[in-house]
């Protein structure tokens, strides 16, 4: 059994920091943010700070304003992420809702057969799944938000355009997946994408999005999927090593490469110089490491913002 991690008051807290080597300045500031943001989300952010993944001690002059500002460089970078992700999942739920729609009727026993989808014989128990999945948010909707409790009361069904508004992120990627081939074709080419490319980036915006809803760290996330090569890795000239591109396949610029074929053009600048705000924020508040340090966890290139201009 571990050792139990007894409740630590903020003098305290700040004591175990200034052991670790870390350059405390103004106690009575460095309590105020102890008190608001917690120290153990705080800690969070120490690792582009240690000596090593061994020597758990701070590098030299850091300090705890420049822990902070990572911090809070990272509360500002999620959000922005976040809002941009919330845009493709409204747009992919509007563009999937009218194919459907269109294609298989707006009463749920009618868009809901199970012959509507891919008759893969190895994705039915997927179609199974997905369909009681969405007959389940129907039943547990109907009477509880706004919009599909109108249409229930006024026209005794939930059209799908209606429906997706109370279906997460994660079952419209999983509706994307079990689609027959034509509606998935159709909906992918809308984005210049194949069905492959497109079902991965839905599963990875996914997880984006809940990483961001529940405030985790997301700078320097890797997720468990890769995106294959693009042409912006290409034209930004990033790295090979043994074969793979050292940034733009797991990291969080794999979410910027994704983002960057999904959201308008105008929408996609608009992003790309709201992360060019924070970072260059960022840089000003660091002394003990580069920027550079930090876009390189970020899986950022040091020219990332012309990607911009492709």
């Amino acid at each position: 059994m571990g050792i139990n991690k007894e409740f630590k008051k903020l003098d305290e807290q700040i004591e175990i920091l200034r052991n670790k080597g870390l350059i405390v300045n103004n106690e009575e500031y460095a309590s105020e943010v102890l008190f608001r943001e917690n120290y153990f989300f705080l800690n969070g952010y120490r690792h582009l700070f240690m000596r090593s993944s061994t020597n758990k001690t701070y590098i030299q002059n850091a300090t705890f304003e420049e822990l902070y500002s990572l911090f809070l460089f990272d509360r500002t970078f999620r959000n922005i992420l976040f809002k941009n992700i919330l845009t493709i999942e409204n747009n992919v739920k509007s563009i999937i809702s009218y194919q459907l729609s269109m294609r298989y009727g707006y009463h749920e026993k009618d868009y809901l057969k199970h012959h509507n989808f891919t008759n893969n014989p190895e994705k039915s128990r997927q179609v199974n799944d997905v369909i009681k999945k969405m007959k389940r948010q129907i039943k547990t909707n109907a009477s509880t938000h706004s919009a599909t409790m109108h249409y229930v009361n006024s026209y005794g069904y939930i059209p799908l355009w209606v429906l997706v508004k109370v279906l997460s992120f994660g079952i419209i990627g999983e509706l994307f997946s079990i689609l027959k081939k034509e509606d998935a074709l159709i909906i992918a080419d809308i984005y210049d994408l194949d069905i492959n490319t497109f079902s991965n980036y839905l599963v990875i915006l996914s997880n984006y999005r809940n990483l961001c809803a529940h405030e985790d760290i997301v700078f320097e996330n890797k997720s468990q999927r890769t995106i294959d090569d693009t042409k912006y890795h290409r034209l930004l000239k990033i790295n090979i090593t043994n074969d793979e591109y050292e940034y733009g396949k797991n990291d969080v610029f794999a979410l910027i490469i994704i983002m960057k074929s999904m959201l308008k053009q105008d929408e996609f600048k608009n992003l790309c110089l709201e992360i060019k705000h924070d970072i260059d924020n960022l840089e000003m508040n660091l002394h003990s490491i580069s920027i550079e340090k930090v876009l390189d966890r970020m899986g950022f290139p040091v020219n990332w913002e012309e990607i911009m201009n492709f």
